[in-house]
């Protein structure tokens, strides 16, 4: 059973469109496989962009609200007539109930089958792609081998060794399928199933192709150019035309979907069109004020840090976000400040920082144990655009 895609989410059922983002962009991060090494990360992921998907789109929410996790669109709901009874039918006969008599046969197994062989659009293909977190930034080039079935060759997709030709079933004359008729208390019932001895085809080979073994396709890997986007998101789809499987019968062929996975960044996060870090700074920094450099996805910028900045004050750097997918511009990067203690002082600092307290009327205080190498091991990564 399905959760409800609220409760996936975490976000109440009149939450409207920015709520159910923040929602699913936290639980995204927290989930990521690239992030997240735990067994079920992977399935949680996908359960919440699930979720997403549909809370985000109007129309499909409007749907799920009213419907739930059924399909609206299965007519019957599976169920056939529900409370139909085939007993009540008294002395009906099945046969000349004209159309009636057609839903009949499709409830019972029957129906009518479209042609087997006419053109049929082959299927279309999904496939994953990892790219880094400025590649999704900027863009890319960039091939890719998609594991497809592909026309065989020898055969030209018959599946019949060369010479040796195909032949009209014998079984079905060439419907693909069998009809079965039974007298039943109701009339003649007729029921139509695949013809077993074509599989519906329509049609038999005398001898089979030795490189396809009568399939007509044949399994290859086939190189597809790809050109993505600035700005695109974890999630994103690309759709390739034509790129998918086969059509059957001359029908044309599928279509390839890529699906983008968008690997996490050590030291940048994004929100939306939006880049946001966090870097250190020293007390006298924060208190007397300074211009540092900080990195960004185009490289080392300059901010100025006024006198009595307080930690996790925000900055704005406008422009050095993400691209917009749709129109010009980008989006901004947000710089938290984050005022770090020292764990080491020297006799002289410490003394300072006394003589300081009592200046301030204040009695000196314990500094955190706090370990900060790891922070500035990927501060320090980031400045080298790693």
């Amino acid at each position: 059973m399905k959760r409800d895609y609220y409760e996936v989410l975490g976000v109440s059922k009149d939450a409207d469109t920015e709520e159910i983002k923040k929602a699913y962009r936290k639980l995204a991060r927290k989930y990521h496989p690239d992030v997240n090494k735990e067994a079920d990360a992977e399935a949680k992921f996908k359960e919440v962009k699930e979720a997403y998907d549909v809370l985000s789109d109007s129309q499909a929410r409007a749907q799920y609200d009213r419907f739930g996790h059924q399909d609206p669109n299965q007519g019957f709901g599976g169920g056939g007539f529900g409370g139909f009874d085939a007993n009540n039918m008294g002395g009906f006969d099945a046969n000349n109930m004209g159309g009636f008599g057609d839903i009949f046969d499709m409830f019972f197994g029957g129906g009518r089958r479209a042609n087997p062989n006419a053109p049929r659009k082959g299927s279309d293909l999904q496939f994953g792609l990892s790219i880094d977190f400025t590649e999704a930034v900027f863009g890319k080039e960039t091939d890719v081998e998609i594991p497809k079935e592909a026309e065989c060759d020898t055969c030209h997709g018959s599946g019949a060794k060369p010479g040796s030709g195909v032949e009209t079933c014998h079984t079905c004359k060439g419907t693909g399928q069998q009809e079965v008729a039974a007298n039943t208390p109701f009339g003649r019932i007729v029921n139509r199933r695949v013809c077993p001895t074509c599989e519906g085809k329509g049609k038999v080979v005398k001898e089979k192709c030795t490189s396809c073994k009568g399939a007509g396709r044949v399994k290859i890997r086939r190189k597809i150019h790809l050109n993505i986007p600035a700005g695109v998101d974890d999630g994103a789809q690309l759709r390739v035309s034509g790129e998918g499987e086969p059509g059957f019968n001359g029908g044309p062929p599928g279509d390839l979907y890529v699906v983008l996975r968008v690997k996490a960044h050590e030291f940048f996060e994004r929100e939306g069109n939006d880049i946001y870090c966090e870097v250190p700074i020293t007390f006298a920094q924060a208190a007397l004020g300074d211009e540092i450099e900080v990195p960004t996805v185009d490289g080392r910028v300059k901010l100025k840090i006024p006198a009595g900045t307080q930690s996790e004050t925000f900055f704005r750097l406008r422009g050095k976000g993400v691209p917009f997918l749709r129109g010009n511009g980008r989006g901004d990067q947000h710089v938290k400040a984050r005022v770090v203690t020292p764990k080491k002082l020297t006799d002289r600092q410490k003394e300072l920082l006394r003589e300081f307290a009592e200046l301030s009327g204040e009695s000196p205080g314990h500094p955190a144990s706090e370990d900060n190498e790891s922070f500035f091991e990927r501060m320090k990564r980031a400045f080298r655009g790693e």
